[in-house]
């Protein structure tokens, strides 16, 4: 057995550990978003914003949901705390005798609910999106659906409706695979094995270019060629974990394990997790719901919008969350608040520095981001307009968005799920009344179109989360402040604001951004995000930012 009392890494060393797993896992996941972008480009450009690119949006998002359920949201969030104690206090052999009852019942749970989903498709189609049935664009979605094109054959005489669940048929069974894949991802994140994890995702992407661009303008029923793609993605994702598992002598042997302590006690954690940690992806399937009774193309609007918001959320905050959440956990078995309360403090004034200007800058480049990354093919100028509307409401909420993922694993580490789900509830309520709020007051004054609304309350559902998330923690008594907040937050705001203003005018520089080529647009973008981060970083320089104010409990050194 693993001394409880096993020495701790010293604080500059556990400094550069953190940020070179955040590093890793960045890196991997900017190559993830990255690949992402292209999957979105291609979607954009042979399925546009017609009746089969809505259908797939919910096709793809109910697995989705689920998957955040039983994997990524939930079991990981109650698996990794629970490994790690393992790990660090029972050894080797209790450990893989865990990971071996786990994976057997995890497996068993997921192909019962996938075959539900399967069978009962039809069903969760009409609850996630029933403006499909009725919609008067039923009739000509035969030709609108084209595109795979806008010429007809993408998805035959087919509805919205018809569409969505003959392709959840076969995009459900991705929940099995994905969860699976979240499950080796876990065992590798408790190892401190990161890059695998991050880099799986850049599988999916490869494999739905490979499809939309090759198979479904050629597919006799495109929709089910698309559907296709996600199924087999989700096999080569789990097939590429087993060869680090197999060095890490971890591939499970799955067994039954009901009865087994480890076992019952993740998913004792997990239940409550399975809503907490997923509240985002609930409010975004009441969004999915609204938007499918709103014109035709919201639900892709706000599809667009989202992918875009996922990527600096992606490649920082779920970077951020993923390193620190087995540090976190292995510190509460070791018994070490003061260096919980380091971590969590060092990881939330990184989100200040790096989520405020990221936040301000993609609300000054939404429409030239929109237009250079979507615009052309199918997607029209309408397309850009529509979506960077919702893009620009998405945008105060990307720090909420950051938050709730680095402050979530405050309390999972320390295998406290209750909590974040009490918090989740109010937040939830918050998004779901202002939701049909916004809605309705755009609708009736024009102000903006009425699916930004959606993006808006949701952006303000999560700011709601993060703070009742942090101020539960200081209640604790589990984060205490470091000093030294007011002064970085100073720094931030005022070289935020400097880049903020220098991006605009290099945007009004450049004028119409559909006017310019493809290639000048793309050029113009990277000079813009390349500038901004010069403005930023020079202008923090100046006022006195510098990576010293970043360090893990200074005074401990």
């Amino acid at each position: 057995m693993v001394s409880p009392v096993a020495d701790e890494p010293s604080a500059p060393a556990r400094e550069e550990r953190l940020l070179k797993s955040t590093s890793v896992v960045g890196s991997m996941t900017l190559l993830s978003r990255f690949s992402g972008l292209a999957r979105e480009i291609a979607l954009s450009h042979w399925l546009g914003t017609g009746p089969l690119m809505d259908a797939f949006v919910v096709a793809f998002k109910i697995p989705n949901l689920f998957r955040r359920f039983f994997a990524e949201g939930a079991f990981s969030q109650a698996f990794v705390p629970v490994i790690t104690e393992y790990r660090s206090l029972r050894g080797t052999d209790a450990t893989r005798e865990l990971i071996d009852r786990a994976a057997g019942t995890f497996a068993l749970i997921l192909a019962a609910v996938t075959l539900i989903g399967v069978v009962a498709a039809p069903v969760l189609t009409l609850v996630f999106a029933g403006g499909f049935i009725g919609d008067a664009a039923d009739a000509a979605a035969a030709g609108g659906a084209g595109g795979a094109g806008g010429e007809g054959g993408a998805g035959g005489e087919a509805s919205r409706y018809a569409l969505a669940t003959d392709m959840l048929r076969l995009t459900f069974p991705y929940l099995l695979f994905i969860s699976l894949t979240a499950l080796a991802g876990s065992i590798l994140n408790a190892y401190r094995r990161f890059a695998v994890a991050a880099f799986t995702p850049v599988v999916l992407n490869a494999v739905l270019i490979v499809t939309i661009a090759f198979a479904v303008p050629r597919a006799e029923d495109p929709a089910l060629a698309l559907a296709g793609g996600v199924f087999v993605a989700g096999l080569v994702q789990l097939a590429l974990q087993i060869p680090f598992l197999l060095r890490l002598g971890l591939l499970p042997r799955p067994r039954l394990g009901l009865a087994h302590e480890g076992v019952r006690r993740v998913y004792r954690l997990m239940l409550p997790a399975m809503f907490g940690s997923s509240v985002m992806q609930i409010s975004i399937l009441f969004d999915t719901l609204i938007a499918s009774f709103l014109a035709a193309g919201s639900l892709s609007w706000l599809y667009y919008s989202d992918r875009l918001v996922e990527f600096p959320l992606g490649v920082f905050g779920i970077a951020l969350a993923t390193v620190i959440l087995p540090r976190l956990a292995e510190q509460h078995a070791r018994a070490s608040p003061a260096t919980f309360s380091a971590t969590l403090d060092w990881a939330l004034k990184l989100v200040l520095v790096i989520g405020v200007p990221a936040s301000a800058g993609l609300a000054v480049l939404a429409a030239p981001a929109m237009a250079t990354l979507f615009y052309g093919g199918e997607f029209t100028a309408q397309d850009v307009e529509m979506s960077a509307a919702s893009l620009l409401a998405y945008t105060p909420g990307l720090v909420g968005f950051i938050l709730v993922k680095v402050l979530a694993p405050g309390y999972f580490a320390r295998q406290d799920t209750r909590t974040p789900v009490r918090v989740a509830v109010q937040a939830l309520a918050v998004g779901l009344a202002l939701n049909v709020l916004f809605v309705v007051t755009l609708a009736q004054t024009g102000w903006a179109p009425p699916h930004a609304g959606i993006a808006a309350a949701t952006s303000v559902s999560a700011l709601c989360n993060s703070a009742l998330l942090l101020r539960g923690l200081r209640r604790a008594g589990v984060y205490m402040p470091r000093g030294g907040w007011a002064r970085l937050a100073a720094q931030v705001l005022g070289a935020a604001a400097v880049m903020t203003a220098a991006l605009a005018l290099g945007v009004a520089y450049v004028g119409d951004w559909l006017a310019l080529a493809r290639l000048e647009r793309a050029a113009a973008l990277v000079a813009a995000v390349a500038g901004a981060a010069f403005v930023y970083f020079a202008a923090g320089w100046v006022f006195g930012l510098r990576i010293a104010h970043l360090r893990i409990a200074a005074d401990e050194r």
